[in-house]
């Protein structure tokens, strides 16, 4: 794997002051404090912003979400990124972490390597209890970076180069975060988004008591809340949280995307701000979009899987609804203050006692071992199906071969997975090889008055709901600002209410450990506030064991690269026109290599540089902007061809450009050799 290869370009190493004379949102980023305002009470905060690339491979992998075996990647169209913040209480010195990070999950293979390489950097000062590390969920990141079998079956596998980019990628936006303490401010808003997400699943959200339905008239969570870094009046951060799929670009794509969120990212660092970093090597801007409760909340308002190539268009428009509404709470909101703190214990689900206070019904109720309904292997119909011969809701053939034929399930797992037939009981599949986790991390993160529940996966609104109630009651916290984390470091699959377990749709389904476990989840959670409220301490409970040594690598890797015959790596195939105007796509063909010879994290396979007065060039994009685009596909058996593509944005300044791509090429040796191809050049009018 290559060492970090920053590309310098038209948005790096500008001095401060540049931020200022953006358009309007960055004019809202680098305006100073209102005249006459009064002066802003010194809140006692370090905080640090952290930026990386985590990309992993991107060619002959299996795509992560959606379930598919024929999704291998075969290009990339946007990086991947991870965004770190972390934020010290001077006054008490606690600190933590927060992390998100564009991926589909955040599995527990990820989450243990991370805090292991935090306590060789930094000994006790990073640890579980305070470093949150959360996924973004696309559908369209790479796969087979999990532990856990489950995960890996559409990877053919374990991809540890993959594991190794996510892990590093976290790593360095940690490091970086730390290093960039300073003294900051934190300001808190909330606004409201409508018109960018819908319920996926409003048969089962219609199950729930009026009392939570009238708190989503919409059946949608609506709530976008803003968590903004200050320093000396500008505005050098931001986390934003709004529940929504990162389901936009559809199960047809191939492409690795960082999908609606990560557009959204993007679009507020680079195309508002067009500067990475600045002159000091801090960057000038991070602003990461989180998810919260988004178990049942699609992207696409027509309940239809999204299509190629329209999934592109639907991307953006998704991210710009959700950076508009975290954008409009520029200069509005409350300035944090208060201590910062968090708790977190390993919970078995599999084998939890539920007190009759959190079950509802004034009994008593236990959780039981992971079982799998056949409404999950359907996958979210109006998402992107995952398994043919199977429905959402009831499926009476499956569950009449799974009971009959496959396993026959005991009165006592009976009841506790009750309404759900169990397909597949994959607790039991898991005393002979880990399929999914049992013992997962449930965590509670308070920053001055914004808490986070730290939840290991899909949680639907409702569900979301009822652990921000349980926490809010506790602390005393205005509901608005105690937030689900969700995607946090492990994943579990889905979390329901109990009624909504009872539809057994695609989220009831998957609610592995039965009609018990949010009021498991609840129970923990309210031990984790009293805790936190009282500054008193929890027994972490039972880790989750490292499995490290157990990964299946089912896929071999690269055996040799060739170029075609009469050819060279880097041979221009199909050169570009000699004239563009903005809003047409430029095109390329190279004699390439596999793509997974060398990740390129941290630098890019392709850049679009423009020629300047003096004959040098200058990269203006890289793989990592959102017009450019990076196809692989084979030729023949070790030949490759790799198609650049560049969607002139309107606005680009008419010259000279050309597209160059950096690749690596593998030996029968083994040998790695970097080249790079150059198209002629061609103008932009």
């Amino acid at each position: 794997m290559s060492a970090e290869r920053p590309v310098r370009s038209r948005r790096t190493v500008l001095r401060a002051g540049a931020l200022t004379g953006l358009g309007l949102a960055g004019a809202q980023l680098a305006a100073p404090a209102p005249a006459g305002a009064a002066p802003a009470r010194d809140t006692g905060y370090l905080v640090g912003r952290g930026l990386a690339d985590a990309t992993g491979e991107v060619a002959e992998v299996g795509m992560m979400g959606y379930g598919r075996f024929d999704q291998q990647a075969a290009g990339l169209h946007t990086r991947l990124r991870a965004r770190a913040f972390v934020v010290v209480d001077e006054a008490s010195g606690r600190r933590v972490m927060l992390i998100v990070a564009d991926s589909p999950m955040i599995f527990g293979s990820v989450h243990q390597a991370v805090l292991r390489r935090l306590a060789e950097a930094y000994g006790g000062l990073y640890t579980a209890r305070n470093v949150l590390i959360t996924a973004t969920h696309t559908h369209s990141g790479p796969g087979g970076y999990s532990h856990h079998l489950l995960y890996n079956t559409t990877t053919f596998g374990f991809h540890r180069k993959t594991f190794e980019a996510v892990a590093d990628g976290i790593l360095e936006a940690a490091r970086r975060a730390h290093d960039d303490l300073a003294p900051s401010e934190l300001v808190l808003s909330h606004g409201t988004l409508t018109g960018a997400s819908v319920n996926r699943s409003r048969s089962a959200f219609d199950r729930n008591p009026k009392a939570d339905r009238d708190h989503f008239p919409d059946a949608v969570d609506p709530h976008t809340t803003l968590l903004r870094v200050e320093r000396a009046g500008r505005t050098v951060g931001a986390v934003n949280w709004f529940p929504v799929h990162s389901t936009s670009m559809s199960g047809d794509n191939r492409l690795i995307s960082a999908d609606n969120k990560g557009y959204a990212a993007y679009h507020w660092e680079r195309e508002v701000n067009e500067v990475d970093y600045l002159s000091d090597g801090s960057p000038a801007f991070v602003s990461a979009f989180a998810q919260t409760n988004s178990g049942d909340m699609s992207p696409n308002l027509d309940l239809r899987p999204p299509t190629t190539p329209e999934d592109f268009a639907h991307t953006r428009a998704s991210g710009l609804l959700q950076y508009e509404a975290a954008a409009a709470q520029l200069g509005r909101g409350a300035r944090l203050s208060g201590p910062v703190d968090s708790r977190l214990v390993y919970v078995d689900l599999s084998d939890v006692t539920v007190r009759p206070e959190f079950t509802g019904d004034g009994r008593t109720h236990r959780t039981s071992k992971p079982c799998v309904g056949a409404s999950m292997a359907a996958g979210s119909m109006e998402d992107g199906p995952a398994f043919p011969g199977f429905e959402e809701g009831e499926n009476p053939f499956w569950d009449a071969i799974s009971d009959s034929v496959i396993y026959t399930v005991s009165p006592e797992l009976k009841q506790a997975q009750a309404p759900k037939d169990v397909f597949v009981p994959i607790g039991e599949m898991n005393r002979v090889y880990p399929w999914v986790q049992e013992r997962v991390p449930v965590m509670l993160v308070r920053i001055g008055g914004l808490y986070l529940i730290g939840i290991p996966g899909e949680v639907t609104v409702c569900a979301g709901l009822r652990l921000r109630r349980t926490v809010a009651g506790i602390v005393g916290a205005d509901l608005d600002d105690v937030l689900v984390a969700g995607y946090a470091n492990a994943y579990f699959h889905y979390l329901t209410t109990p009624e909504e377990y009872d539809a057994q749709q695609y989220e009831g389904g998957s609610t592995l450990f039965g009609r018990w476990q949010l009021p498991a989840l609840q129970q923990t959670a309210a031990a984790l506030a009293t805790a936190l409220r009282d500054g008193t301490e929890l027994p972490l409970g039972p880790e989750a064991p490292d499995l490290s040594g157990k990964a299946l690598s089912l896929q071999p890797g690269v055996v040799l690269d060739a170029p075609p015959a009469f050819r060279k790596f880097g041979d221009v195939l199909v050169p570009p026109r000699e004239n563009y105007r903005a809003g047409e796509r430029v095109e390329a063909v190279f004699a390439g290599a596999h793509p997974g010879n060398d990740l390129h994290r941290g630098g890019t396979y392709l850049e679009v540089q423009l020629r300047k007065a003096d004959g040098t060039w200058h990269t203006v994009a890289d793989d990592g902007d959102w017009p450019t685009r990076f196809h692989w596909k084979r030729d023949g058996v070790a030949a490759s061809q790799v198609t650049l593509t560049w969607d002139v944005p309107q606005g680009t300044p008419a010259g000279t450009y050309r597209l160059v791509y950096h690749g690596d090429a593998r030996s029968l040796t083994g040998t790695i050799t970097p080249f790079t191809g150059t198209t002629p050049a061609f103008t932009v009018r």
